[in-house]
């Protein structure tokens, strides 16, 4: 089964927030959908199910939630909860030792992972592929940093241990042709290429660059980021482009990495620029079961609109075609014969 790209690479500005479904398409699968997630009865459900999150004030928390509440709201449990978590990481450490049943978590992170476990039994499929994720390089206007070289010598942010962005940005740095070392770390020979980095989630990592204790935060995320936003006009802020590391990054780990705009005006007074882009894949264990499986992709597609962060305009991929192309990452059986369903 192959899938479009969806809408990464994208030159211009984002596609309008509401724009979920596939024109045409959507009217024909809405009523189906609606009418087979109805069909739900409390005895063919999972009690309680359990979506893992991400930080406060980030996309991975808030998509969660709503994803809990429309699963609760349309019966494809009886209860359904978010977890605040450290991120992608973090997630899927919780999906394979069960204590969440869905989580959200990157593309690059995901592969990591199910490589890591390829021979465990409670390994780990995709529901489909749902959102982009834009890496942030943060840094204060009025810091004087306008590429990545100029972050040698300085200390910066890399998020918190356990999420997507701690995978991913040891990766930027490196393609960028600089070495890092960890706060605290056993002393190791330091060059002016040097990056000293440390654990800090977005709101505490927000914090250390406005008080001048971090030089740059990295944070992979919607846009906006709600927390970015609002620091933002604390201390005017800039982002780095990163979009010429992809070749390197994806000649190394692989496909996963995309080059996206962040659209001039997503933060107030900060100019359009391009950056690095990972997918955001909705997963879970391979052996939840069919009918759950299957109804969640129901809800995806058909309850789309319930599924848009409002504080993220972040590019979307609830669309059939779209959610199927899950960067080589495998479906869930019940999930891929839920979509060939819908494809004839």
């Amino acid at each position: 089964m192959t899938g479009l790209t969806g809408m990464t690479g994208l030159s211009g500005g984002l596609p309008p927030r509401r724009t979920a479904l596939k024109a045409g398409l959507a009217a024909g699968l809405a009523g189906l959908f609606l009418q087979a997630v109805s069909a739900c009865t409390p005895g063919d459900r999972p009690g309680t199910v359990t979506v893992a999150g991400g930080e406060p004030g980030g996309f991975y928390l808030e998509f969660a939630t709503l994803l809990a509440s429309s699963l609760q709201r349309h019966g494809v449990a009886d209860q359904a909860t978010a977890l605040t978590t450290g991120g992608s990481l973090d997630n899927l450490g919780q999906l394979l030792t069960g204590q969440a049943t869905f989580a959200v978590a990157l593309a690059d992170a995901a592969a990591q992972k199910i490589g890591a476990d390829s021979i465990s039994a409670n390994g780990i499929k995709a529901l489909g592929r749902v959102y982009e994720n834009y890496v942030h390089c943060v840094v204060r206007k009025d810091s004087g940093i306008r590429d990545l070289a100029g972050l040698a010598g300085r200390t910066v942010a890399v998020g918190e241990a356990g999420s997507g962005t701690s995978l991913t940005t040891p990766r930027l740095i490196e393609a960028a042709g600089l070495s890092s070392a960890a706060v605290g770390a056993a002393p190791a020979p330091a060059t002016e290429k040097t990056v000293t980095v440390l654990n800090l989630g977005l709101n505490d990592g927000l914090a250390a660059l406005q008080d001048g204790s971090v030089d740059a935060l990295f944070w992979s995320g919607g846009v906006p980021t709600a927390a970015i936003a609002d620091s933002n006009k604390a201390a005017a802020l800039v982002f780095l482009d990163l979009s010429s590391l992809i070749p390197s990054i994806r000649s190394r780990y692989g496909p996963y990495y995309d080059r996206v705009l962040i659209p001039a005006g997503s933060y107030e007074g900060v100019p359009a620029v391009w950056t690095v882009g990972v997918a955001n894949l909705l997963l879970c264990r391979n052996d939840l079961d069919g009918r759950t499986v299957k109804r969640t992709v129901e809800l995806l597609v058909g309850h789309a609109d319930e599924l848009i962060p409002r504080s993220s305009l972040g590019v979307q991929f609830l669309s059939p075609e779209s959610l199927i192309n899950t960067a080589g990452l495998p479906l869930h059986p019940a999930a891929a014969a839920a979509y060939r369903e819908l494809h004839g």
